[in-house]
């Protein structure tokens, strides 16, 4: 285990930002008009329901198993959602989710060494770090989206 020699930033912290970075995804969902947020794409890229598909399957479920240290593998997609609404619930769901296993965590877990879906071992805060480094990724391209909707996205400040 290793120990950390400074806290930068406390759990409650992180988790108070991972949370910001949640509710304003949540927001560009509700911003899509419900054909577009399943249909829509530019450039070969995957339509926002997609990529929203991915987000969904990995923020709470690869949290879960780092704090039961299970290593399941990577599964997407395995419930199939057809309307805006029910992704919009399932993100609530998976918000409540992180919430809760956030709280089983200590400072020193952060330090541990994982391995996420079986695949990619590293200390638990990187898995936390790509968590949110790639849910703003995907938000990017959801932005992109709805400017070529001609629909104004939610400020990227307002978390």
């Amino acid at each position: 285990m290793k120990t950390l020699a400074a806290q930068v930033i406390t759990p409650e912290d992180l988790l108070k930002h991972w949370q910001g970075h949640r509710a304003l995804t949540r927001r560009v969902i509700e911003a899509f008009p419900e054909k577009d947020f399943f249909e829509f794409s530019i450039g070969g890229m995957r339509p926002f329901s997609k990529l929203v598909d991915e987000l969904l399957a990995i923020a709470a479920p690869a949290l879960k198993g780092i704090v039961n240290r299970d290593s399941k593998p990577y599964t997407e997609g395995t419930e199939k959602l057809i309307f805006k609404a029910q992704y919009l619930e399932k993100w609530d769901e998976s918000t409540a989710e992180i919430d809760k296993y956030w709280q089983q965590l200590s400072v020193e877990d952060f330090g541990e060494t994982f391995n996420l879906f079986g695949q990619y071992e590293f200390p638990i805060i990187h898995n936390v770090f790509y968590f949110i480094d790639n849910e703003v990724h995907h938000r990017g391209q959801g932005y992109v989206y709805l400017r070529a909707l001609e629909i104004e996205p939610p400020f990227f400040w307002e978390r």
